[in-house]
C-alpha cells in the first residue's frame, strides 16, 4: 500500500469490505472512458481516485473503453484518452480493454438471459417503447411482444445478429418490471440494431449492446470489485445489480458506488456539449487552451501535478456542487511557483529613448531566473540605450497612489538603473503616445555599491535591438456566467465570453528565442505562460496560463483569518 493522501466514504467502504474479508482482499478498479470525445478535467477527478485508490491499497486499475455506440466512437478519441492519462502519471500495465473484446461473450450472455425467461425481442418502436415505459408517477404497462416464447425469441435475436432486420424495427430488452418506481427496471433495452461500422470490430456486428448491459459485465468479466462512477448513475444502480445476479458464471460481483461529479465554474462538463463547441467553431479544437478538456489544459500550460493536487483539493463527495475555476487556477500557481524560470517579456510595448546613454552601447546584467529557486541559475541580458516598457507602466496624468513612470517621475528598471521621463512623444495625427524620453543615473546600476537611491517603482523592460517578437495569446473564461447552464431555457452557447482570446504581439527577452514547445516561464508581472505548438523559428507563440492574481488564495487566507478570530473570541 502506498501513503493515503486523502480520505472519503469510498474508502470507508473499501476498509469495511477489506475488514470482513470481502473478495479475498482484493482491490480492482477501472477507469471506463467511452471513446465519443476527449476526457476533460472532470474525467479526471475519476482517472485520479480509480488509479489513485488502486495505488493506495496496492491493488489493480485497469483502463477499459465502454464502446458500444459506434456511431460516436473514433480511433482519434481512443488515443487522445490513452495520452491523457499517461500524461496524468498513470499507467494501466497490461490492463488495457474494450468492450468490445467482449462482443461475442455479451451475446452469449444476452442468450443464457433469453433462455431464462428474463429477456426478449420487442417489435415496438422507440417511442412506443417511451410511451409503454410510463412516468414516475404512474406504472408501465407491458409490450405485447413481451411473452413471446423462448424459442421464438432466440430465432429472432439470432436475426438481428445476422443482419435480417432494419435499424429500429425491434430490440432485445430485459424482462423485469414494467411498474417498478425506478424507471430505469422497467424493461430496459439490452441491445438495438445499428448497420455501423465499428473502428475496432468493422462490420462483423449490427447489433451493439446498450450500455447499462455491456458496462456491469464488462467489469464482472475483469473482475473488478468496487466500481466507481459519478452519481449520475446511482439510479442504475438496481440495474447494474441485476444485470450481473442474473448472468452466471461472472469472475466477480462488483459494487457500484456513485461519488459526485465535478463541476467547475465558467465553464461545462459535458461531452456533447463541448462537442457542439468545436462543431460549430466556437473553439478551434477539443485542445483549445480555453477548453476544460485534458488536452487543452495541458496545451496551455497545466501541468499533471497542478490538476492531480485540484483532484485531493476538492475531494470526493456524494452531493454535487459548483467549484470556482480560482481554485484550479491556484494549484497551477503553486506548482510553477518555484519551477518556472522568471524573465522579461512586454505584452504592449511602449518605446523608450534614454537620451544621456551612450548610442551604440550595449551592457549585458546579470539576473536571476528565481530568488526563491537559485538551482534555476542565471542568465545575461543585454541592456542598451532603446528599451520597451508596458505601455500600462505609463501615465501621463497619474491618479496619486500611481508609482510607475510619469513626466518628471523616476522608476528602477529591474536588474539595471533608475530611468527619469523627460518628455512624451505623441502621433501628430491621433495623439497617441508612441515613444518616451528619459535619463538614467549611472550610479544606481542594480547590485552595485552606489546604488543607494530608492524608487518606489520597478518596471520590466527589453531592449529594442534585442528583444524577439512573438505572438502571446491571453486566456479568458470560456463563458461569461459562473454557471452557463443555469437558465434551462436558454441555449449554454449564449453565454459563451466573445472576448474569451485576446491576441497580442509582443517582445521578449532575447533568452527565450529557442525555447522549446511546452516550456514554461513566469513573465515579469504579467502571468504564467507557456510556449504553444504553433510556435515557429520566426515567430513563437506563448500561451498565457494563468495570471498572477490569486483570487482563491486570497479567499483561503481571509476564511483562515476569520476562524481563527472565532476561535480567539472563545
Amino acid at each position: 500500500m502506498t501513503e493515503r493522501k486523502f480520505t472519503s466514504f469510498i474508502h470507508d467502504i473499501i476498509d469495511e469490505d477489506l475488514k470482513r474479508g470481502k473478495n479475498d482482499g482484493r482491490v480492482h478498479t477501472r477507469f471506463p472512458p467511452e471513446p465519443n470525445g476527449y476526457l476533460h478535467i472532470g474525467h479526471a477527478k475519476s482517472i485520479c481516485l480509480n488509479f489513485g485508490i488502486a495505488e493506495e491499497y496496492g491493488g489493480l486499475c485497469n483502463l477499459r473503453f465502454d464502446d458500444t455506440n459506434p456511431t460516436k466512437e473514433d480511433l482519434e478519441y481512443v488515443e487522445s484518452i490513452k495520452e491523457d492519462v499517461k500524461w496524468l502519471g498513470y499507467d494501466w500495465d497490461d490492463r488495457l480493454y474494450y468492450a468490445s473484446d467482449y462482443f461475442e461473450q455479451l451475446y452469449q450472455y444476452a442468450v443464457e438471459l433469453i433462455k431464462a425467461g428474463k429477456a426478449y425481442v420487442d417489435d415496438l418502436s422507440a417511442d412506443e417503447i417511451r410511451e409503454y415505459r410510463g412516468t414516475l408517477t404512474e406504472p408501465g404497462k407491458n409490450s405485447p411482444y413481451r411473452e413471446r416464447s423462448v424459442e421464438e425469441n432466440l430465432e429472432l435475436f439470432e436475426k438481428m445478429r445476422a443482419g435480417k432486420f432494419p435499424e429500429g424495427s425491434c430490440v432485445l430488452r430485459a424482462k423485469i418490471d414494467m411498474a417498478s418506481p425506478n424507471l430505469n427496471m422497467r424493461d430496459p433495452v439490452l441491445y438495438r440494431i445499428q448497420h455501423t461500422s465499428h473502428h475496432r470490430t468493422g462490420d462483423k456486428w449490427c447489433i451493439y449492446p446498450m450500455y447499462d448491459y455491456a458496462h456491469p459485465l464488462s467489469d464482472a468479466m475483469e473482475g473488478i470489485t468496487h466500481s466507481i462512477c459519478t452519481v449520475e448513475f446511482e439510479d442504475h444502480r438496481p440495474l447494474y445489480d441485476w444485470v450481473v445476479e442474473n448472468v452466471k458464471g461472472l469472475k466477480s460481483r462488483p459494487q457500484q458506488i456513485e461519488f459526485a461529479r465535478l463541476n467547475l465554474s465558467h465553464t461545462v462538463m459535458s461531452k456533447r456539449k463541448l462537442r457542439q463547441l468545436v462543431e460549430e467553431g466556437y473553439v478551434k479544437g477539443w485542445d483549445d487552451p480555453r477548453m476544460p478538456t485534458i488536452s487543452g489544459l495541458r496545451r496551455r500550460g497545466y501541468t499533471p501535478e497542478s490538476i492531480r493536487d485540484f483532484c485531493e483539493r476538492i475531494g470526493v463527495a456524494k452531493a454535487d456542487s459548483m467549484v470556482d475555476i480560482a481554485m484550479l487556477e491556484h494549484c497551477i500557481r503553486e506548482d510553477l511557483n518555484y519551477k518556472a524560470p522568471r524573465v522579461m517579456a512586454v505584452l504592449r510595448p511602449l518605446k523608450v529613448v534614454i537620451e544621456n546613454y551612450p548610442e551604440g552601447e550595449v551592457e549585458w546584467l546579470d539576473a536571476e531566473y528565481s530568488q526563491e529557486n537559485p538551482e534555476l541559475g542565471s542568465r545575461k541580458i543585454p541592456f542598451a540605450r532603446e528599451i520597451y516598457i508596458e505601455r500600462e507602466d505609463f501615465m501621463e496624468d497619474p491618479p496619486k497612489k500611481f508609482f510607475r513612470l510619469a513626466p518628471g517621475r523616476e522608476v528602477r528598471l529591474k536588474y539595471a538603473y533608475i530611468i527619469k521621463c523627460e518628455r512624451v512623444i505623441k502621433d501628430e495625427n491621433t495623439g497617441e503616445i508612441i515613444e518616451l524620453r528619459c535619463t538614467y543615473d549611472p550610479a544606481t546600476r542594480s547590485g552595485s555599491p552606489t546604488a543607494t537611491r530608492r524608487v518606489k517603482g520597478t518596471l520590466h523592460w527589453v531592449t529594442v535591438e534585442h528583444g524577439i517578437e512573438a505572438e502571446v495569446r491571453i486566456y479568458h473564461n470560456l463563458f461569461n456566467k459562473a454557471n452557463p447552464e443555469e437558465e434551462k431555457d436558454v441555449d449554454f452557447k449564449q453565454n459563451i465570453n466573445p472576448n474569451s482570446l485576446e491576441v497580442l504581439r509582443s517582445v521578449l527577452e532575447p533568452t527565450l528565442a529557442e525555447a522549446a514547445v511546452g516550456s514554461r516561464y513566469q513573465f515579469l508581472r504579467q502571468g504564467y505562460f507557456c510556449v504553444d505548438a504553433d510556435s515557429t523559428t520566426q515567430l513563437p507563440v506563448f500561451n498565457r496560463i494563468v495570471s498572477l492574481k490569486d483570487t482563491w488564495a486570497k479567499l483561503q487566507k481571509k476564511e483562515a483569518n476569520k476562524n481563527k478570530n472565532k476561535t480567539s473570541s472563545l
